[in-house]
């Protein structure tokens, strides 16, 4: 009967294993923070995966790309001078033309709103990067659970990126989004 049920519980890790991983992540990224404006970079890098698979029109791009981001989001809270937004911005720019050249703007629901997304969420963590530490938490943790209901609809409807980013980004957003606003409410 043990045997079973840790059978069971085995392939339930494996089968979530994406959420798994996006607690570990988000449990890592909330213990390095000294104040929620220093999520920021997790509000850009959250939609330069997306746009990374639409812009490639291929959905596991977005796995590269979240690596990509994991070392700039990384060296921006060990290296006190040095802010990955800007640089996550610009390759999202590039991103950006790379599938227009590529792809176009078909269909519409992939590359023009990814974009459209990448836009509303680099705007955001702008806007944290330069507000004073509060008003840049809570930027932060509404764009991450607002990012947090774009991967649950991802998920739900199977575009632009894989389950398993959809699944591990959702966990991820909700955790660091929370995890923000308990640093920020409690400086």
């Amino acid at each position: 009967m043990e045997s079973v049920m840790a059978a069971t519980t085995g392939e339930k890790l494996l089968r979530h294993w994406p959420a798994a991983l996006g607690v570990l992540v988000a449990v890592g990224t909330v213990l390095r923070l000294d104040h929620g404006s220093q999520g920021a970079s997790v509000v850009a890098a959250s939609g330069l995966v997306y746009l990374a698979a639409a812009a490639t029109t291929h959905p596991g791009a977005a796995w590269p790309a979240f690596g990509v981001t994991f070392v700039l989001v990384g060296l921006g809270l060990v290296w006190s001078g040095f802010d990955p937004v800007p640089w996550i911005c610009v390759a999202a720019l590039g991103l950006a033309v790379l599938g227009i050249v590529r792809a176009g703007l078909r269909p519409v629901w992939s590359l023009p709103l990814q974009s459209a997304a990448m836009l509303v969420l680099g705007a955001a963590a702008v806007l944290a990067v330069r507000a004073e530490h509060v008003t840049g938490g809570i930027v932060v943790s509404v764009a991450l659970f607002g990012h947090a209901a774009w991967d649950w609809w991802h998920h739900r409807t199977e575009r632009v990126v894989t389950r398993s980013l959809a699944e591990f980004c959702g966990v991820l957003d909700v955790l660091v989004g929370a995890g923000v606003l308990v640093v920020t409410l409690t400086m």
